[in-house]
């Protein structure tokens, strides 16, 4: 059995290591300005730096006080235009107090990276009535994209990146249990719950893309494979799992990726002239790749989008 293992964890890494695959655009983003969610730190905080390198102008938007990363960034790249401005994906309240700021302050968006996300919560509701984990990961993101479309139109290319995950493809997503109620979650709710998450944020994805279209902004979205992030070990300080320990383990030193490796596909997705004009796909090692087989039900597509209009209150106007 301890050979077995070894064997499992020694191809485990050689696969993580032979397909990772980095963006070999080298586009310009001088006058373009984009929105990183979750900029603070990990994927989120490297596709900020990547894009601010490149000229871009840049809003971090984050729940943390995200002073030293911005001042970081800046030094790093010698680009003023980085910004810092708070937003608490977990209040509904807080997205459109953000979204109005941006409004008032932009006269465009060229890229939107929805990309901050949660592994767990402490509590199973939100002030607004929602799962944490649900809201941060995705609701949150669902009404921000809604509130910010009319600057991304204003935009010559506007394009918009939902950060999935590889956990995505084993899920137990349904009209159901979109809104889950786990007032005592076990290790097994916990992870459908964070994968249920990302699954939503790829269906949405793809209806933006639909919706979108014609409009000049494209809608993609992404997953960064297994990513030594800040979020697996928070998660795990709450889960307090053997288990789940291992699996941080597994994660963290055999097959894991650093934050710059796993943010090459969100900056990918961002910049690439290979894919402008290219909507609607789910990238994997910088490449389209097949999503998971619920993200191709039009059906239940159709009635996440339409709860998730209700659950985080869209008024008429702000529908697609």
């Amino acid at each position: 059995m301890f050979i077995i293992i070894c064997v499992f964890l020694l191809l485990s890494y050689l696969y993580a290591r032979l397909t990772r695959r980095v963006t070999r655009s080298n586009s310009c983003l001088v006058g373009k300005t984009a929105i990183v969610t979750g900029a603070d730190s990990g994927i989120g905080y490297q596709t900020a730096l990547n894009l601010a390198s490149r000229g871009c102008k840049i809003i971090m938007a984050d729940v943390a006080n995200m002073e030293k990363s911005k001042l970081d960034i800046i030094k790093f790249t010698n680009n003023p235009n980085v910004f810092a401005k708070h937003l608490d994906l977990s209040s509904l309240k807080s997205v459109r107090d953000f979204a109005s700021e941006i409004l008032k302050g932009e006269n465009k968006l060229d890229i939107l990276i929805n990309n901050a996300g949660i592994g767990v919560a402490k509590n199973n509701r939100t002030a607004d009535g929602l799962h944490p984990v649900m809201q941060v990961n995705y609701f949150g993101h669902f009404l921000l994209t809604h509130l910010l479309i009319g600057l991304l139109k204003k935009s010559a290319s506007g394009r918009i990146v939902f950060t999935g995950s590889i956990f995505a493809f084993i899920n137990t997503l349904s009209l159901k249990n979109l809104n889950v109620d786990c007032p005592n979650p076990n290790l097994f709710d916990i992870y459908f719950t964070y994968s249920n998450s990302k699954l939503s944020m790829i269906m949405t994805a793809d209806t933006f893309a639909e919706k979108l279209k014609g409009t000049g902004v494209t809608v993609n979205s992404v997953h960064p494979w297994c990513v030594k992030t800040p979020l697996i070990p928070k998660t795990s300080v709450i889960v307090k799992n053997v288990f789940f320990e291992m699996f941080v383990w597994l994660i963290h030193y055999v097959i894991g990726r650093d934050p710059w490796e796993g943010s090459q596909v969100l900056v990918h997705a961002a910049v690439s002239r290979e894919l402008e004009g290219i909507t609607g796909k789910f990238l994997g090692e910088c490449i389209p790749c097949r999503k998971p087989s619920k993200a191709y039900n039009e059906e239940l597509r159709k009635e996440i989008w339409k709860a998730s209009e209700s659950y985080v209150g869209l008024t008429t106007e702000e529908r697609l």
